[in-house]
């Protein structure tokens, strides 16, 4: 057939073109789940480029836009609860699936900058030179790999985030991390007001 070519619209308005009949396509029954189709599909914007010129022996410099296409691919998905995912790559020498694949592991990532950030306090950096902010992420990485660990190897079922906090709060106390993760908690329970000591009579039982 000839060179069809449509028109599509993507998440936030921008315009795509397809370029002819669909590279890949595949009808998925109720149960099925994975890539259906894929596309070849322009996509074009406007760049604005500095173009040099001499004028009367003087060099003047002005700015023009000019149209640029980039050339991509768009790979549909539905995914094990039946949701279906435009994905779009210009790198053409992996898999359908792995483009899938990829785009799902970065969600994994956005999660875990959100971890960092609640936290660990990364919201702000000690420092405004790039060693110094390549610094302070690397520790905290490794900070949060490490509560990762003790999560993993204590089986606790407590949030990350209380453990980060119970962590914090006995981070200078000589006491065995898994069982500050297991036993412990960040709040403690309140006495009733019949078990309530005195001052004078809570001092003296500390000795």
């Amino acid at each position: 057939m000839g060179n069809s070519v449509s028109a599509g619209s993507l998440r936030g308005g921008a315009k795509y073109e397809v370029q002819g009949e669909p590279l890949f396509e595949k009808k998925l029954n109720k149960e099925e789940f994975g890539v259906y189709k894929v596309e070849h599909i322009h996509i074009k914007y406007k760049e604005t480029i500095e173009i040099e010129r001499e004028e009367k022996g003087k060099k003047k410099t002005r700015k023009k836009k000019v149209v640029k296409t980039l050339c991509l691919r768009l790979v549909w998905y539905k995914d094990e609860q039946g949701r279906k995912y435009k994905f779009i790559t210009n790198n053409w020498e992996i898999s359908d699936e792995e483009v899938a694949l990829i785009y799902k592991c970065r969600w994994s990532i956005e999660t875990t900058f959100k971890k960092l950030k609640q936290n660990f306090q990364l919201t702000y950096f000690y420092s405004d030179t790039e060693n110094g902010i390549k610094t302070q992420v690397w520790c905290t990485l490794i900070a949060y790999l490490l509560l990762q660990v003790i999560q993993t190897n204590s089986e606790s079922t407590k949030a990350f985030s209380t453990i980060a906090a119970v962590v914090r709060i006995h981070l200078t106390s000589h006491l065995d991390l898994f069982w500050i993760v297991t036993e412990s908690g960040r709040t403690y329970e309140k006495r009733s007001k019949g078990k309530n000591k005195s001052p004078t009579t809570a001092q003296l039982t500390l000795f």
